[in-house]
């Protein structure tokens, strides 16, 4: 199994790895030049979907944006990401239909080791992340690795989710807490 292959599935891999460097040289660049577009320059379309492959037509993506790869996130039809948006994308990131994601919010699926000495060096795992359709991160919104949001859900500005949240869900706070999930008539 490559290095690149055990960064995708979960596994203790190395970051320093050529194939992995090719890949975040290759992101790094993209977004640098995205930094000089807007959503309605002709380049636009053609760098986001270089970018992030797959990327449904209607999905937005508004720069300043940050990713590691680009190519570890799947986005689902109707998606609008707001400005200055990091998505760290060792692991797979998967949006769903409909999400909103507002500005400053950061989706991180690395995880570096817990001991200080291999911290040290070139190693971490990544996990993936999952945002459920219809669902709207707000501003400055942070999921830490291995979280899955449910389906439409709210987070509340600010909340740092370090846990999965249900479907239906309003959660906010650090860590982010289901505040209110609706009412089910039986």
């Amino acid at each position: 199994m490559t290095e690149f292959e055990k960064m995708r599935s979960s596994q203790l891999y190395n970051f320093s790895d050529p194939e992995i460097f090719k890949s975040l040289d290759h992101a790094k660049k993209l977004c640098a030049r995205l930094q000089t577009v807007t959503i309605t320059d002709d380049c636009y379309r053609e760098m986001i979907e270089d970018l992030i492959p797959g990327i449904p037509e209607d999905s937005v993506v508004c720069p300043p944006f940050h990713c590691d790869h680009g190519n570890g996130i799947t986005m689902g039809r109707n998606v609008f990401v707001n400005y200055n948006c990091v998505m760290l994308d060792g692991g797979r990131i998967t949006i769903g239909d409909n999400v909103l994601i507002g500005p400053n919010c950061q989706i991180y699926t690395p995880q570096h080791p817990m001991d200080y000495v291999p911290r040290r060096g070139t190693i971490e795992t990544a996990y993936p992340v999952t945002i459920g359709e219809d669902t709207w991160l707000c501003g400055s919104v942070i999921v830490c690795p291995g979280v899955t949001i449910g389906k439409r859900c709210i987070i509340a500005a600010g909340s740092v989710v370090t846990k999965d949240i249900p479907d239906d869900s309003l959660a906010a706070g650090n860590p982010a807490v289901v505040k209110r999930r609706p009412v089910v008539d039986k």
